[in-house]
């Protein structure tokens, strides 16, 4: 990825976080016009992210509870990126973890930048379709409270102008799958 020109100067790095999903740090430098600073940056190894569709051509969700929002928000099933794994590997593991389906076929959707005035992360969203319903009961992570959700792809499009559907991996993602659908 080439974003411009001549690479800032590193002056100095210092880690202020280190946790489960991400570090958080402070950069000092010297840019191309000489003028220095310091720049804040969540450093997160990425997420990939699921596009369901059943048989049917339904599109499975997940309502999930996010504590920095204080409520259950309307999500395509995601899960970070663990060290050693591939985004496909990820989102495979976690679409029947959270939702009990599996599919047969995947299709890469690209990458999108979450934040990028303030994190690294990188969203990779798949496309999967030919979904089998597994004889296991969803289980999500530990930390996790999830319930599956249903909708048509009509129905998920009025609830995001609507504005009841508001976690941008499911804006971006669904708008990349929508000519699929």
């Amino acid at each position: 990825m080439s974003l411009g020109q001549e690479p800032p100067q590193l002056l100095k790095q210092q880690l202020l976080y280190q946790g489960r999903k991400f570090n958080f740090e402070v950069s000092y430098l010297r840019l191309p016009n000489r003028s220095e600073g310091a720049w804040e940056c969540i450093r997160h190894p990425g997420g990939a992210l699921a596009v369901p569709v059943t048989l049917e051509g339904e599109l499975v969700l997940v309502r999930q509870y996010r504590f920095a929002l204080q409520g259950r928000l309307l999500e395509f099933p995601a899960g970070t990126v663990e060290p050693n794994e591939t985004p496909a590997a990820t989102i495979q593991r976690e679409l029947e973890e959270e939702t009990g389906y599996r599919a047969s076929t995947w299709r890469s959707l690209g990458n999108f930048a979450l934040a990028p005035g303030y994190s690294d992360e990188l969203i990779y969203p798949f496309l999967a379709t030919d979904l089998e319903k597994l004889d296991i009961q969803p289980e999500g992570d530990e930390d996790e409270d999830i319930e599956v959700v249903l909708m048509s792809p009509d129905a998920l499009e009025k609830a995001i102008y609507a504005g009841e559907a508001i976690d941008a991996k499911l804006i971006s993602s669904f708008m990349l799958a929508k000519p699929y659908l």
